[in-house]
C-alpha cells in the first residue's frame, strides 16, 4: 500500500487529489495539511511514502518543507513530489535541489497523476527526458557550483550516473551499458549512496553541478 500525504493550502485541490487517490486499491491518503509547517509535522507523524507538496503556501513554503523532510533521518523513506501551477519555474528548480523527487503540474491528467505517484513510490524520479533537458538548460545560464566529490564512484557507476543525467531509465541504461536492468539499478543505487543523493532527481543535479555531464549550449 502506497501511503500519501497531501500538503496544499487549497482545500479543493486536496479534496480532488484525495478522491483520485482513494479510488485506487493500492493507495491511501494518511493525512492532509494546509501549510508547510503542518505538512512537516504530519510527515514526521505518519512517515508517508509520498508527500505531495504545493510550492507556495503560508507559514512555510514547499521548498523549505522539502528541505526539512529531506534532511530528517527518520523520513528517508518519504519521497517529496512538488505540486505547481506553472511547470519548471524557479520554485521547482530550487525544490529539486532541496531534495524533491520530482514535480507535477496541477492540471495533470488523472491517469498520469496516479502513474506518477506509483513511479515516485518506487524511488524513481519524476523527470522525463524533456523535463531533464529543461533542467539542463537552466544550468547553462548559471555560474558553476561547488564541485561534488565523485572519486569514490567506480567507472561503471560514473557511467550510470551520466546516463541518469541524460534522462535514461534503468532499462535504457542497461541496454546502453550492455548489462542487466538489475545491475543497472545496482550501479545507480550505489552511486546515490556514495553521493548522499536521496533519489535520481538529486543525482541529475549532482551530475551537472560536478561537471560529470556538461550541458551543451544551444543556438
Amino acid at each position: 500500500m502506497i501511503r500519501v500525504l497531501l500538503v496544499d493550502d487549497q482545500p479543493l485541490i486536496r479534496s480532488g487529489f484525495r478522491a483520485l487517490l482513494e479510488a485506487e486499491d493500492d493507495i491511501e491518503v494518511v493525512a492532509e495539511a494546509a501549510t508547510g509547517t503542518q505538512g512537516l509535522a504530519q510527515a514526521r507523524l505518519h512517515h508517508p511514502d509520498i508527500a505531495l507538496v504545493d510550492v507556495q503556501m503560508p507559514e512555510m513554503d514547499g521548498i523549505e518543507a522539502t528541505r526539512q523532510i529531506a534532511a530528517d533521518p527518520s523520513l528517508t523513506g518519504t519521497h517529496v513530489v512538488i505540486l505547481t501551477n506553472y511547470g519548471l519555474d524557479e520554485h521547482v528548480f530550487h525544490a529539486l535541489k532541496a531534495g524533491a523527487a520530482g514535480f507535477l503540474v496541477k492540471d495533470v491528467l488523472p491517469e498520469d497523476f496516479l502513474h506518477a505517484v506509483r513511479v515516485a513510490a518506487r524511488g524513481d524520479a519524476l523527470l522525463a527526458p524533456s523535463i531533464t533537458r529543461r533542467l539542463i538548460d537552466r544550468y547553462v545560464s548559471q555560474p558553476p557550483q561547488p564541485p561534488h566529490t565523485l572519486t569514490d564512484l567506480t567507472s561503471r557507476e560514473r557511467e550510470a550516473v551520466t546516463l541518469v543525467a541524460r534522462g535514461l531509465s534503468n532499462d535504457e541504461i542497461a541496454a546502453r551499458m550492455v548489462i542487466s536492468p538489475l545491475t543497472a539499478k545496482t550501479h545507480v543505487n550505489r552511486a546515490m549512496t556514495k553521493l548522499h543523493a536521496r533519489d535520481r532527481a538529486q543525482l541529475v543535479v549532482i551530475a551537472y553541478e560536478s561537471g560529470l555531464v556538461v550541458p551543451a549550449r544551444r543556438g
